[in-house]
């Protein structure tokens, strides 16, 4: 008998159905589950509301951890996988998962161990992940395998619709506008990868895997996305260490440069974003290989970037 201990953190628990789906391709006479959800102190609210989602910002950029209950894990089972689930918050590990990924009870838990991370997004995901993966490398783990589920609107639908749900807690439609977050088909087909991943655990060998995954739509990646995330994290990290100047998390000195961030958050956003993606598809052809090479990098996690 297989044993998988999945370790995540959830808000809204679009993340929690989105594991159950995955665990319902596993054959349960011959692998067993062992789930924990990870639970801060102070627990970060849902629904937001303007004053808390952006107060979380500058902490979630600079991995600043928050007080998390301790997971109660035996530590004598030899699990035969770790699945990690986490959200992301401002293109970085959302802050009560990454406190858990930085403690010592993580590093016990995932060294020497094949790891399988599964993801619950908007759109914007691989720099978060690049933080999970070095993290992962320095326990000792082997990151054998990633799923990504993302909402597939556009850019800037998803933008309200997201902020909608995150305010109200109303993921379903409203207006003229589709439901928010990763569609419902989606999660129901997500059954297919934990059938994908129950063959290779099966047989101790999970060197192809991740392809599988991919053929069988784990992961997506939409190439002006990626080129605008990649470049948005180091101004999200000057940011972040602007409004710090001002106060730690909560302090009311540091509102004046939050709501300095959030007016120009949806600027960019609204107004920048859909120009830089026009100029990136008119000259993307000049950096295809380049292109190529990170797609399948971050897609298939086998080919390092030089």
């Amino acid at each position: 008998m297989k044993k998988i201990l999945i370790i995540y953190y959830t808000q809204s628990g679009q993340l929690k159905e989105i594991i159950d789906r995955v665990s319902s391709g596993f054959d349960q006479d011959e692998i067993t589950v062992d789930l924990h959800e990870m639970k801060p102190v102070n627990s970060y609210p849902f629904p937001w509301n303007k004053d808390t989602f952006f107060d979380a910002f500058p902490e979630s950029v600079q991995g600043i951890p928050c007080e998390i209950h301790r997971l109660n894990i035996d530590p004598s089972i030899n699990y035969d996988l770790v699945i990690l689930a986490y959200q992301v918050w401002y293109l970085s590990p959302s802050i009560p998962f990454w406190s858990f990924l930085i403690s010592d009870q993580a590093r016990e838990i995932l060294q020497d161990k094949p790891i399988i991370t599964i993801l619950g997004v908007r759109n914007m995901w691989i720099m978060a992940q690049e933080r999970i993966r070095k993290k992962i490398s320095e326990y000792g783990g082997n990151h054998v395998g990633n799923i990504v589920l993302q909402d597939k609107h556009q850019n800037l639908i998803s933008v309200v619709t997201i902020v909608h749900w995150l305010y109200t807690a109303d993921k379903g439609r409203f207006g003229i506008f589709p439901p928010a977050g990763v569609s419902d088909k989606d999660i129901n087909e997500s059954e297919k990868f934990g059938r994908i991943i129950a063959k290779y655990m099966m047989e101790d060998d999970y060197l192809n895997m991740q392809k599988e995954l991919v053929e069988a739509g784990a992961v997506k990646i939409i190439p002006d996305l990626m080129s605008i995330e990649k470049k948005a994290i180091h101004i999200f990290m000057a940011w972040s260490k602007f409004i710090l100047k001002k106060g730690n998390a909560g302090d009311p000195a540091r509102k004046g440069r939050l709501n300095m961030f959030r007016i120009y958050l949806f600027t960019v956003i609204y107004l920048v974003s859909p120009i830089v993606s026009i100029l990136f598809y008119l000259t993307w052809i000049f950096a295809f290989p380049k292109i190529r090479k990170d797609i399948d990098y971050f897609k298939l996690m086998r080919k390092k970037r030089k």
